[in-house]
């Protein structure tokens, strides 16, 4: 499946280790109680993931104008 960009679709990308890690210290949670994204999503297409990695979404706010990041374990269909 070719990668699609759209003006609309916010950045999705691969986190790292050591951000997840930082995100999970940061608001005392787990990998676990993350939201959750499907394999099949199209906004994730043409990134080479599997089921429990986790997608860092960069989109600017609404309010403050400025990118901030969002997280999203991945899961099956």
């Amino acid at each position: 499946m070719s990668s699609f960009k759209h003006i609309f679709v916010p950045k999705h990308e691969v986190a790292s280790q050591k951000e997840v890690d930082e995100m999970c210290k940061k608001f005392g949670i787990t990998v676990e109680k993350l939201p959750l994204i499907k394999l099949s999503d199209p906004a994730i297409a043409g990134l080479e993931v599997v089921p429990g990695q986790v997608i860092k979404i960069t989109r600017k706010s609404a309010v403050t104008k400025k990118d901030e990041d969002y997280y999203r374990k991945v899961i099956e269909d």
